[in-house]
């Protein structure tokens, strides 16, 4: 219903037919929409965590750490001319200034692939481009050692969300699924 999609159709409209997505509408400067909080608009909170997620891992630390220096990040260059001391949202996923974010995406979502099987041919491609943007600075093995971690990860999520959802279930069906009493909180 409109009402239970009016926040979600905010962002997820074709980002490559709104450039305000990105680009701040009132101050079109490309240098801003090169910064990582640009992403932070969309991708944040409870069902989206990637800029929690990218801001407290190591290359989000570096960048917030040398964000404001420009010898370290000149986002007035061009993505494709970029030569940061680590990686931003925008460099890994418009990799050389190419508008189409999805392109270099993990195959990664909270909304119903959390134990698809990653390995499956379907998405050899992708993870194979995930790997050669990893390769930029690290190499291949590196690359593919962390997504096979990322991989482990999200299926011990993926079952401890499933153990979760059935101990609500059997709380619910024993009656306890209301709220505490007053005088037990």
């Amino acid at each position: 219903p409109p009402g239970d999609t009016a926040g979600c159709t905010f962002c997820h409209t074709s980002s490559e037919e709104r450039c305000s997505t990105c680009h701040q509408r009132h101050q079109f400067d490309p240098a801003i929409a090169r910064r990582s909080e640009q992403c932070k608009t969309c991708h944040w909170g409870k069902d989206h965590r990637d800029w929690e997620a990218y801001d407290i891992s190591i290359h989000g630390v570096v960048y917030q750490v040398n964000k404001n220096d420009p010898s370290n990040f000149d986002f007035s260059k061009k993505l494709s001319d970029a030569d940061y001391v680590g990686p931003t949202c925008q460099y890994c996923h418009l990799r050389g200034g190419h508008h189409n974010v999805q392109r270099l995406s993990t195959v990664y979502t909270s909304m119903g692939m959390s134990n698809a099987d990653r390995g499956a041919p379907l998405w050899k491609g992708k993870r194979d481009t995930w790997v050669s943007v990893c390769d930029d600075c690290h190499s291949p093995r590196f690359a593919r050692e962390n997504l096979q971690a990322m991989d482990e990860a999200c299926k011990d999520a993926g079952l401890k969300y499933t153990e979760t959802f059935k101990v609500a279930e059997n709380l619910q069906l024993d009656g306890m699924g209301g709220p505490m009493p007053k005088d037990l909180a």
